[in-house]
């Protein structure tokens, strides 16, 4: 009966078959390839785990639960956003005293020119005023802010102090001539008592004009940046308590001085300490949803959680009983970071070297992730198990957004520019880090496949109907055959 029916068919119905079935299989890849867009997972996929799998006897891991387990930032924070602006970095080091013992070592320049360009244009905003001119000193400072030649602003810098007592000559020299943190920590102590006296004389003539507006605020300036650059010193020398006194005096003298984000050098500083009371205090003030977030405190408000469960976690164990209250909030919080810059797991695992961080961050961008892993990484491995529990869980982030994975899932949308930006700000000898690829799921790969396939044989088929005819025949017999 297989062989009459076989007979009797006419090379135009091989024509027509293989044309429908290409037909319908290019639909399939469609529909699979939209839904795929809008949904981040494949159709025929979910189907399969979601219907099938329950009726064949299988149980489904993946609970629907993580669709449910965004917070208060989700709405709040889908803002648009200028994309790449660039942040000072508030745990830069020193160029003299670290920077420049970096290059006499390796040989290496640690900071670009694009970074140490926009660390100018800052000296320049911060520590000069349309009313330098007037005063000798400052004036030949406003100019050595401009150059480019490190000798020639720290001849500057000298000339100026031989005039009188310049704080900010003294800044520079703190920065690029001091050849250790102490040598550096001296000279700050010297332009602090400058930079004290010129504020408090500012002070009393801020309201008589424009002008004196302008001086009291680079005067402002200038004494926060020192008060600031002082407490890293002594960070930085082992007097961690004094560190945070210095800081914690800073901010409630000038509370409105946010932008410098002085409280990020506070939390690195009482997690040295291992003050994690006074590290969650912090975080309550500025792990809010109005005020823009960081890898510091995403990660840090990370830490904190997984401290309380990471010591007797067990990933065999959680996959026996399913996860704690505990565990679940631990797991949400190191998902909610790496969402916001999944560039610093790689670091504090120890999957990609650590270089020197550079004056300037980009904020969810590589430049972030080192600044941030650079400091951090002991903190992290101080706490027992809290590496492990990141181990475990950091990539199932990337399962809960949707694609492309730029969407974001608690976050406004991943800028897409961070890539060249990352390259400017670091420097040539470092393997910049890029934002992870969505794979795509296997049904979409077959369903590809089966449409290049069935498309080849319909083209065959049209071209070669009496060859491709003999072909089918002989496949559909050898087939039925017994």
């Amino acid at each position: 009966t297989v062989s009459m029916f076989l007979n009797t068919l006419t090379p135009k119905f091989y024509v027509a078959l293989t044309g429908t079935s290409s037909l319908i299989s290019g639909l399939i890849l469609i529909f699979e390839w939209w839904y795929f867009r809008k949904y981040g997972t494949s159709f025929i996929e979910q189907v399969s785990v979601s219907h099938l799998r329950p009726l064949l006897g299988g149980v489904d891991n993946n609970s629907s639960n993580n669709s449910n387990s965004s917070n208060g930032d989700s709405d709040s924070n889908r803002q648009s956003v200028s994309e790449c602006k660039v942040w000072r970095n508030p745990l830069n080091l020193f160029r003299g005293a670290e920077y420049n013992r970096y290059t006499w070592v390796t040989g290496r320049e640690p900071l670009t020119y694009y970074d140490m360009n926009l660390s100018a244009q800052d000296h320049q905003t911060f520590f000069t005023c349309d009313s330098d001119h007037l005063r000798p000193a400052d004036a030949i400072m406003q100019k050595a802010w401009r150059e480019r030649n490190p000798q020639a602003r720290i001849s500057a810098a000298h000339e100026a102090l031989e005039i009188n007592e310049c704080a900010t000559a003294y800044i520079l020299l703190a920065e690029e001539e001091a050849t250790t943190i102490a040598e550096a920590e001296k000279l700050f102590k010297q332009a602090l008592k400058a930079g004290d006296g010129c504020y408090r004389r500012s002070q009393q003539l801020q309201h008589h004009g424009s002008q004196y507006e302008a001086q009291h605020r680079r005067d402002t300036n200038v004494l926060v940046y020192i008060k600031r650059r002082l407490a890293m010193c002594a960070r930085r020398l082992g007097r961690t308590r004094e560190a945070v006194k210095m800081m914690r005096d800073l901010m409630k003298e000038f509370p409105l001085l946010s932008m410098f984000n002085i409280h990020e050098n506070l939390l690195e500083a009482l997690l040295e300490l291992q003050a994690y009371a006074d590290v969650q205090a912090v975080l309550a003030k500025y792990d809010d949803i109005s005020l823009p977030k960081s890898a510091t405190i995403c990660y840090t408000a990370a830490l904190l959680k997984a401290r309380a469960v990471s010591d007797k976690f067990s990933p065999e164990a959680a996959s026996r009983r399913g996860l704690s209250t505990a565990e679940m909030n631990a797991v949400e919080a190191i998902h909610r970071a790496v969402e916001f810059n999944p560039h610093v797991p790689k670091y504090l695992l120890e999957m990609k070297s650590l270089i020197l961080p550079p004056e300037h961050i980009l904020k969810r961008g590589d430049s972030e992730a080192i600044a941030y892993a650079f400091f951090h990484l002991a903190h992290w491995k101080r706490v027992e198990g809290a590496l492990n529990l990141l181990h475990c869980t950091w990539e199932g982030t990337f399962r809960m957004i949707p694609y492309p994975l730029e969407k974001g899932h608690l976050f406004y949308p991943y800028p897409i520019c961070t890539e060249t930006a990352d390259r400017e700000l670091l420097p040539s000898f470092h393997e910049v880090s890029v934002y992870p690829k969505k794979e795509l799921p296997f049904f979409i790969l077959f369903t590809a496949g089966l449409c290049s396939f069935t498309a080849m044989l319909a083209l065959l088929t049209h071209q070669f109907p009496e060859l491709m005819g003999v072909f089918a025949k002989a496949f559909l017999s050898t087939l039925f055959a017994p």
